[in-house]
């Protein structure tokens, strides 16, 4: 039922609300520079540029490059990074619009910053946007004032730096060639890069790594050093302590003090990480090391820029642009016109390119490097005694169980092990997936265009096997080595060996650290067995009694299940396979201790030969030839593009790579595939049209080309976007596998 003509009853002598109107706010243009040129929080391609308004005069002292300041933007209120302050702009007076607020008096990103910033962007296809997230993270704004007053404290001088950096010195000196020039560069004001292949040992790393940063800071630097993972971050912290270095961390006076920040972008509470940001940008902490995120540290002047194992996974990073943290960190060293180091047990054919290639060409994000390696005699010393246990080796020590998982004469050297502290055994990830080899000498089958790894799609009617790099098929395809034209599968994969391993070492205690089961951090050094996954495997910490370096190493060390290794997929496979055995080896106790490491199986020669001498330059080299031939990375420069088909392909000719001046490479195709993307096994019914038809192509072109191709990619990408066309279109820059 209606009435109408009813109206609401209100009180008496209250009136009806009315809306006031607010007067404009009157705004005077500064007098010096009114113009900020902002960078927005915008991710889009297209929107990459800086975009002007009007500073007014009250906020003109605030509105410093580099500040955080709140704008309004097609609309909305967005936040964004004042760039650079201009006395006029191209855009009319009449079109400008005034900032709103300065969000943060703070200079979160310095000068220096922001030219790294924007040289990152450009070697990669991005905006400056989008390295901004990855390197300012959010504004928590309890901590600044806290901060600020923390940094205003001078703290007295570390009197155990000098003699600790002299005490390391002699040590690296005694060890490893040209100690002397790493010295020099690490206390100069040039620009120098190295490529460190470290010695095998419990805290080896640890220790060279601790003594670089404290002598960049004896010499009046800062330092910045990119680990795999927080497991690495808190190896590094303890030794960096006997420099006298302590983490920046709450002090029982009130404020947070030290001398090592550690950045972290996942695992940090937001405020813990903004502190720590504000106190590198401010000056209060000279040296920062963590995970991916601390390559984009604040920090100023000729520092520091060191990685270790740069090949890792973790070193990419996962949003647009994908770069990646060893260019990221070579090209500021670069810039700031300090010294970088990429430390690896396994040298990268990366590395190995930029210290012996004949034509090392300079990109904005590689060049010569001068190599930091072992000398023979210490090297010897400190390298246990490796065994490759394969068909053939066994053979001649007539070992009657050829073809078992663990040999008789793995047992008794492990069961001699067993008897003065733990053994670890390292096994294949807990993973599985198909490949394809030669039915008769079981070699992975290849591609004979591209080299690429075969496989038999899933969702083709027909069983022809295609190329995972360039999708060609395998037809009338022909085994290499012994002729043979039949393949079979291969399932690489394995689980965890607790239970068969309690049968053949009776009465020893077993631990089990990997992804599936957890992670152990650390075992005593007493008699046990310890099973580990690559990157899991348990530190050994002393136990009453022992000492030194003994009590934190493991007795022997055994590599299971080598043959997987054969069928490994991807461009650095073997790479990943020797540093997966080099880290684990290097947890073994040295031959002057009777350690011993085992390699049980059939694997590549180079892969053994590496391992066997401690010399990862046997496989650098062979990969290397293998890449210059086959036209792979680092021999040529190579972006992955991928998305729905129509929209790749037409990238692909924008860029010139079907039919322009990138088809060919050399003598060799300038484009690979494309290659179809499966759909996800789970997929929402309402997403399929945006997961069907998805494909991926590689795009090849000369070194010398590396950043015309970033160049062209990031603007026929911006194009596609701003024109609104229709699929999904993402390139990466240096890919880690090209499939």
């Amino acid at each position: 039922m209606t009435f109408e003509g009813a109206e609401q009853l209100t009180l008496a002598g209250l009136a009806p609300r009315k809306r006031r109107k607010r007067a404009p706010a009157e705004h005077v243009p500064a007098e010096h520079h009114p113009i900020a040129q902002v960078v927005l929080e915008v991710q889009a391609l297209h929107l990459g540029q800086t975009f002007d308004y009007l500073v007014d005069e009250k906020d003109s002292d605030a509105a410093q490059p580099g500040v955080l300041v709140r704008v309004r933007f097609g609309g909305q209120r967005v936040n964004g990074i004042i760039w650079n302050r201009a006395a006029s702009s191209a855009t009319p007076r009449s079109s400008l619009r005034y900032l709103e607020r300065v969000v943060s008096p703070d200079v979160l990103v310095p000068e220096s910053m922001r030219e790294d910033i924007s040289l990152i962007a450009k070697a990669y296809g991005g905006t400056r946007a989008n390295i901004l997230r990855f390197a300012v993270p959010p504004r928590v704004s309890k901590v600044e004032a806290e901060q600020r007053l923390a940094a205003s404290f001078t703290r007295p001088a570390n009197s155990r730096l000098a003699e600790g950096t002299e005490q390391g010195y002699q040590r690296i000196a005694a060890s490893y060639g040209d100690a002397h020039v790493l010295q020099e560069a690490l206390v100069g004001n040039r620009f120098q890069a190295f490529v460190f292949d470290s010695m095998p040992g419990a805290q080896e790393w640890q220790k060279n790594m601790a003594w670089m940063a404290a002598t960049a800071l004896a010499a009046g630097k800062r330092a910045v050093v990119e680990l795999p993972t927080m497991r690495e971050v808190n190896d590094l912290l303890p030794v960096l302590r006997n420099y006298g270095l302590m983490p920046f961390a709450p002090s029982a006076s009130g404020g947070w003090v030290g001398d090592v920040a550690v950045l972290n972008a996942e695992a940090m509470p937001a405020a813990d990480r903004y502190r720590t940001y504000l106190a590198v940008a401010l000056g209060q902490v000279n040296v920062v090391i963590g995970t991916r995120a601390v390559a984009y540290a604040p920090v100023e002047g000729p520092a520091l820029f060191a990685i270790l194992e740069d090949a890792a996974y973790q070193n990419m990073d996962g949003m647009m642009p994908y770069p990646q943290a060893r260019g990221v960190m070579r090209l500021r060293a670069k810039a700031h016109g300090g010294v970088f180091v990429a430390m690896a047990n396994a040298r990268t054919p990366q590395s190995h390119w930029e210290n012996t290639g004949p034509d090392t060409v300079e990109t904005p994000v590689s060049g010569f490097s001068t190599a930091i390696h072992p000398l023979v005699s210490p090297l010897k010393d400190a390298t246990p005694w490796v065994r490759w246990l394969n068909r053939e080796e066994l053979t001649r020590l007539a070992d009657p169980t050829i073809g078992a998982r663990v040999p008789h004469t793995a047992v008794r050297v492990l069961s001699k092990a067993l008897e003065s502290g733990p053994v670890l055994l390292s096994i294949p990830q807990d993973s599985m997936s198909d490949t394809l080899s030669c039915a008769k000498c079981h070699r992975q089958a290849r591609c004979p265009k591209c080299t690429g790894p075969l496989q038999v799609p899933s969702d083709r009617a027909d069983s022809t096997p295609r190329c995972r790099w360039c999708g060609a098929p395998a037809l009338d395809w022909s085994c290499p080595g012994c002729k043979n034209e039949r393949m079979r599968v291969v399932r690489v994969g394995a689980a965890g060996t607790a239970q068969e391993l309690a049968g053949l070492f009776r009465g020893v205690p077993v631990v089990v650290s990997s992804k599936a089961r957890g992670l152990v951090a650390d075992v005593p050094a007493k008699p046990m067995i310890v099973i580990a996954t690559p990157g899991f495997e348990p530190r050994v910490h002393p136990v009453e009694g022992s000492q030194g370096a003994a009590g934190r190493e493991y007795r022997a060390v055994a590599i299971l299940d080598a043959w997987t290794s054969l069928y490994q997929l991807g461009v650095d496979a073997r790479l990943d396979t020797l540093t997966a055995w080099m880290r684990a080896v290097s947890l073994c106790a040295p031959r002057s201790r009777e350690g011993q490491a085992l390699i049980l199986g059939e694997t590549d020669p180079a892969i053994a030969q590496s391992l066997m001498t401690w010399d990862s330059r046997i496989l650098a080299a062979k990969d290397m030839q293998e890449r210059v031939e086959t036209g792979m990375p680092p021999a040529v420069a190579a972006a992955c593009v991928w998305g729905r088909r129509d929209a790749v392909m037409t990238l692909m000719q924008r860029v010139g790579a079907l039919g322009g001046d990138w088809a060919v490479c050399g003598e060799l195709p300038g484009m690979l595939g494309p290659v179809p993307i499966p759909q996800p096994e789970t997929v929402d019914a309402r997403e399929l049209e945006a997961t069907a038809d998805r494909v991926k192509a590689v795009v090849r072109v000369p070194q010398s080309q590396r950043a015309e191709l970033a160049e062209r990619l990031q603007r026929e990408t911006a194009r596609h976007v701003a024109a609104r066309e229709p699929g999904e279109l993402r390139f990466r820059v240096d890919p880690k596998d090209l499939i």
